[in-house]
């Protein structure tokens, strides 16, 4: 018996009219004018599908914050820091999982299914992490949180961070972080990645850290950071963010980095809506634009995945959690408006997101997991420029969450005009989707 058939749906890579059945939680078969019936169905009337939105880059346990103690008058990288610093002493278990919870709540109405969380590690109470774990398991049926052991304050400034990372670990935490960049000086930067990578590959263990998020073209910590992935055969399983000094990095030194990046198999992660809005601080005009060579990385074959990062927190006071943001502002920014291009920065937001965190059974193929959202849109740069309403969001065959489709009405000469903001409407007219 198949549990659920999502008919005429059109898919990313460009099939139309398709028909997806799901049967015990999986994908069962793709394919035009399935036979049989389902326990239920919906009808797509030609409307997106696709796998899951996935955040490369995110911080729970900072999320939702904003205004508390106060304000980031500045806008600023470095407010921001002082900020979560003033802030830190007075955080509960309680009110970090009430706004973790409350997030997770908004990425699921997004369609967002799988994050990769950092959490500050720098307070010696380990709060966040205690918080974080808790909403892990809390939120497991419906979305794929990893955790990230992160040093906000630096590994080695600041002292306590070598053995609170240690405990992050041993409390269930699953990947290990760095911001190398932060240390007092470029060799304890290098020394912090080379401890780190180590300590990763003695436990079998995930890398990702924060690394040269700068505008100093001098801060080339990735450089290390590919080194001891090779070195260490950690190949696949170390990520770079932000990489926002490479921006600033003379043309020469980048092509000799990209092969060393490619080589080694290391992921990047760009975070389109902070790093433009933190970087280039110091710049008059010509202003540099912040963000890391997403394209050129992208030809070189490096995996490229985008992060929201923040949502109303220290560092930034705006964001909903909706990946297509994410995803819209990386193209413009990226200048990637290209067709092929367009789609890489779609792709950045699902399936080379879920390359960076390694996740199994994903995607839209017979056997991955029923996990999928239909969107308000027809293709994918219909998906892009509208950030569409996600009508369905469905987590192993079951739907666990839904919106109306986004209808507007414009009174005319005693008429009333349905504009939904498409160039071409569902099959269906402009009503959208229908369940049975």
């Amino acid at each position: 018996m198949i549990d659920l058939i999502i008919r005429d749906a059109a898919l990313p890579d460009g099939r139309k009219n398709c028909d997806i059945a799901i049967v015990n939680g999986l994908i069962d078969q793709v394919a035009p004018m399935i036979d049989g019936t389902a326990a239920k169905e919906i009808d797509a009337a030609g409307c997106l599908a696709a796998p899951p939105f996935v955040d490369s880059h995110f911080h729970l346990d900072a999320a939702l914050s904003y205004g508390q103690p106060r304000v980031n008058q500045s806008g600023t990288l470095l407010e921001g820091i002082a900020l979560w610093g003033e802030l830190k002493p007075r955080l509960t278990i309680d009110n970090i999982k009430a706004r973790a919870e409350k997030l997770c709540w908004w990425a699921i109405a997004k369609g967002t299914l799988a994050i990769r969380s950092h959490v500050d590690v720098s307070d010696d109470r380990l709060l966040a992490v205690e918080a974080l774990l808790d909403i892990q398991r809390q939120f497991k049926p419906y979305i794929d949180i990893q955790l990230v052991a992160f040093p906000q304050d630096g590994y080695f400034r600041y002292a306590g961070n070598r053995s609170n990372l240690k405990r992050a670990l041993d409390m269930g935490v699953d990947v290990v972080g760095g911001i190398p960049h932060f240390e007092r000086s470029m060799n304890d930067g290098t020394k912090s990645v080379m401890a780190l990578c180590r300590l990763a590959a003695d436990r079998g263990l995930r890398v990702d850290m924060h690394c040269d998020e700068s505008d100093d073209p001098l801060s080339r910590h990735i450089e290390t950071l590919a080194f001891e992935t090779r070195h260490l055969g950690l190949g696949g399983r170390v990520t770079g963010s932000h990489l926002t000094s490479m921006h600033s990095m003379d043309n020469y030194y980048v092509s000799r980095l990209l092969p060393l990046i490619q080589e080694a198999g290391v992921h990047a992660v760009a975070n389109p809506l902070i790093n433009i809005t933190l970087q280039g601080r110091h710049d008059t005009y010509p202003k540099r634009r912040g963000m890391t060579r997403v394209k050129e990385m992208l030809a070189a074959g490096i995996n490229v995945s985008f992060g929201h990062d923040c949502v109303m927190d220290p560092w930034y006071s705006l964001g909903s959690h909706d990946m297509l943001e994410v995803a819209h502002m990386g193209l413009h920014v990226g200048q990637m408006t290209g067709t092929d291009e367009m789609r890489q920065a779609f792709d950045a937001v699902t399936a080379n997101g879920a390359k960076t965190l390694g996740l199994d059974g994903y995607g839209l193929s017979p056997g991955c997991h029923a996990d999928l959202v239909i969107l308000q849109a027809s293709d994918i740069h219909e998906a892009l420029r509208l950030k569409p309403a996600r009508l369905y969001v469905i987590r192993r065959g079951k739907i666990i969450s839904r919106t109306p489709p986004a209808l507007s009405q414009v009174l005319l000469d005693g008429k009333t005009l349905k504009v939904d903001f498409r160039h071409f409407p569902c099959q269906n007219g402009n009503e959208g989707p229908a369940a049975t």
